[in-house]
């Protein structure tokens, strides 16, 4: 009975030792990660690769949790200060309402009009060109810890929706930039920002829909609007407001510049690719200002099936020709259509945008354009931007 005993002792010490060690294929901690992801816990585990490495392998909360610890500090808001005319009546008087105002005063108005995101420790600042529009009012920056900057300095891009502005500031925790080349559609987004002037430091979480989108940008809060080529389309939610906030991958990079939200569609936001905006940051730092070649068109789109419908080629239309620029020295006009550009095809899908930024300041350019139901050949020498 002894021996009985002391032997049944031992398989249940064997078998214990067995399924702890995983020797039975059970494994305590999967058992105890499988309880607490169907509790909505955060999982984190370390798996060994066959080359011998160890890989630290996290649910998709603990990606979306450590990303925004890691970038939180380095967002900002973009406020604005402007005056407002207030229009005063007598109280005492009845029928006032019904008057001229007695006199007429101003107040000052502040309000959170976008977002943007830290690129130096000394205080250059990424945001969208349509935030930072407006002329005759002040602009500020607030960080994360709520300190309030006076914006010195604005710099406005003339191909992109792109502005960086500068405040006097030292210390600052800056952005990792990606590399936009590599988005796949599928893969999951981060945005971040102040979406309707209101709620400062707003996490929103989705995947990249689609690439190469053209889009309009601006929005009422904003009051600007500009056509955009080649934007990455996203359903993570971005409202007016969140213009100018980082969109980031699952690494903490910053892979677009949040721009703009579909009117009148839910689920649908785009961003700037970061190389675009790389390419122009890179100009920037050199020579302290956005020397880029520029045409001095404004334009919409054409795609192929409006086209067919009002019996005209798909291309570029021309709605603006800026006074003095490359485009009507050239001889470009409003209501020209221009089909190619440096020899290559327009379409919707490959926007103008996209050809005019891989010139440099007085490249010349055969442009094609059509007019009167006749297509022109016309010669550009690209210019430089010179407005603000």
């Amino acid at each position: 009975m002894k021996r009985n005993f002391i032997l049944i002792a031992l398989i249940v010490i064997l078998l214990a030792v067995g399924i702890s060690s995983g020797y039975f294929g059970f494994n305590w901690q999967t058992l105890n990660n499988q309880i607490r992801e169907k509790t909505g816990e955060t999982v984190e585990r370390i798996e060994k690769l066959p080359s011998g490495e160890t890989v630290r392998v996290v649910n998709e909360e603990s990606v979306v949790i450590d990303v925004v610890e890691k970038v939180n500090p380095s967002v900002v808001t973009v406020g604005v200060e402007r005056q407002r005319s207030v229009m005063e009546f007598d109280p005492r008087d009845p029928f006032g309402f019904f008057q001229q105002p007695r006199q007429r005063s101003s107040e000052t108005e502040k309000a959170d009009i976008g977002s943007g995101f830290i690129l130096s420790a000394d205080g250059l600042i990424v945001t969208n060109k349509h935030v930072v529009s407006q002329s005759g009012v002040k602009y500020s920056v607030i960080t994360s810890d709520n300190k309030t900057y006076e914006v010195k300095n604005i710099y406005r891009d003339p191909a992109n929706d792109v502005a960086i502005v500068k405040i006097d500031a030292s210390g600052l925790k800056t952005v990792e930039l990606g590399n936009s080349d590599q988005i796949k559609v599928g893969q999951m987004v981060i945005a971040m920002g102040t979406p309707l002037g209101e709620f400062r430091g707003t996490v929103t979480k989705g995947i990249v829909s689609g690439l190469g989108r053209g889009i309009t940008a601006g929005s009422p809060l904003e009051g600007f609007a500009e056509e955009l080529d080649n934007v990455i389309q996203t359903d993570a939610a971005i409202n007016p407001g969140n213009s100018g906030g980082p969109l980031l991958n699952s690494s903490g990079q910053v892979i677009g510049v949040n721009t703009a939200v579909a009117s009148g569609a839910e689920n649908i936001g785009f961003a700037l690719p970061i190389n675009l905006v790389k390419e122009a940051l890179d100009n920037f730092k050199v020579t302290g200002s956005f020397d880029r070649a520029f045409l001095g068109v404004s334009y919409s789109m054409l795609s192929r099936d409006t086209a067919l419908l009002n019996e005209v080629p798909e291309g570029a239309y021309v709605r603006e020709v800026v006074e003095g620029s490359a485009a009507e020295k050239a001889g470009i006009q409003q209501g020209d259509i221009i089909t190619y550009f440096d020899g290559q095809r327009i379409k919707a899908d490959d926007g103008l945008a996209t050809l005019i930024n891989k010139k440099k300041i007085g490249d010349r350019v055969t442009v094609k354009i059509w007019r009167d139901e006749e297509e022109k050949d016309l010669t550009v020498t690209m210019g430089k931007y010179d407005g603000s």
